[in-house]
């Protein structure tokens, strides 16, 4: 199992604002997320490292991040196969003097090796730029993606094929999964807003958290991109050899996007939860994937937008879900967009 470890670069930066409340104006101190570049390069056996993708990110956790991006994204498809994991320098320079070893926040983690077992073993030291590039060494020959080459921003994800019908030749749809109260469902976003560690210094990090069907929190990350936060989690368990994931629960602190639905789908998760909107490709595919997508979760209300079977309690009757945005059987319009789910023991209504 992946155990937290120190992180390359520190998850906020200080900056000076002008902090302007009411009619009075004062400059102070603040604390901002920190943004950087990584490059992920993959290594074949007794291949040289190619470069597959860059992506915007919080630095922590790359060494998951740089793995679950790999495998959400179709280039890794057994995560087992993944002999090291280094920063850039630990891969040109070797091995540091003895006591060298993480000394700081600026040092490197942890050097992943054994992802059969999921063991680590720690190796040298990674400052400054050295950490934004990250290689994952196979042990068996690596087959390098056409040239387009993959750029990830925060905000969006990859933005490359996002056709339902490409996904659907290298990811299956899901099996039953597991089920969730309705219950329970509504208290995960006070659990995963009250572990947000970096967001509660910055206010500006989205997070992923995976949930037990009991609410218990299994596992979390932050990141500036919410892609990003669901990569880590995948990663952590992939080189856990804990994958596929479906006997928990996904919850997303954003909206959800096609990116999304595909890597929940492609680490076998069936149930999708987020606190704001879904696309409507999102939706689409998460239809075609026979996973249960929830959005504008709250304490009180939520939408299920897919395959409400799975919610428990959330619809009286149950009925099948609709395509294009709209939530199973004839629940209102809500002002948040889509449609509201009904609470049990309240009868919908067209």
């Amino acid at each position: 199992m992946v155990t937290p470890a120190r992180l390359p670069l520190p998850p906020t930066t200080p900056a000076r604002v002008l902090a302007v409340r009411g009619d009075t104006a004062s400059y102070r101190g603040d604390a901002v997320v920190t943004e950087e570049p990584m490059e992920i390069r993959v290594r074949g056996l007794h291949q040289e490292p190619v470069a597959v993708a860059v992506t915007m990110r919080t630095p922590g956790a790359d060494f998951e991040l740089a793995v679950g991006f790999l495998h959400t994204e179709g280039l890794l498809a057994d995560p087992t196969v993944v002999s090291s994991v280094t920063y850039c320098d630990e891969e040109d320079l070797g091995q540091p003097a003895p006591g060298e070893a993480s000394q700081s926040a600026g040092d490197a983690r942890e050097l992943v090796t054994g992802a059969r077992d999921g063991r680590i073993r720690p190796v040298g030291s990674a400052k400054g730029s050295a950490t934004n590039t990250v290689t994952v060494a196979l042990g068996v020959p690596f087959a390098p993606p056409t040239p387009r080459a993959f750029v990830a921003g925060a905000a969006c994800g990859i933005c490359g094929s996002t056709s339902i019908e490409a996904l659907a030749r290298w990811v299956r749809p899901v099996g039953e999964g597991v089920e969730v109260s309705l219950a329970v469902l509504r208290t995960l976003p006070l659990v995963l807003r009250e572990r947000q560690r970096v967001f509660a210094a910055t206010g500006g990090l989205h997070a992923a958290g995976l949930f037990a069907p009991s609410g218990e929190l299994s596992s979390l990350a932050e990141d500036v991109g919410r892609h990003n936060a669901l990569d880590k989690l995948i990663g952590r368990a992939a080189l856990a050899g804990a994958l596929p994931i479906p006997h928990l629960v996904l919850l997303v602190s954003g909206r959800v996007s096609f990116e999304i639905i595909q890597k929940a789908a492609v680490a076998g998760i069936s149930v999708v939860a987020a606190v704001s909107a879904p696309s409507s490709l999102a939706i689409a595919t998460a239809e075609a994937l026979n996973m249960t997508l929830v959005g504008f979760l709250r304490d009180t209300s939520c939408n299920v937008y897919t395959h409400p079977r799975r919610v428990v309690g959330s619809l009286e009757g149950g009925g099948a879900s609709a395509r294009g945005g709209a939530c199973a059987g004839n629940a209102p319009i809500s002002r948040t967009g889509g449609r509201s789910a009904s609470p049990p023991g309240v009868r919908l209504t067209s």
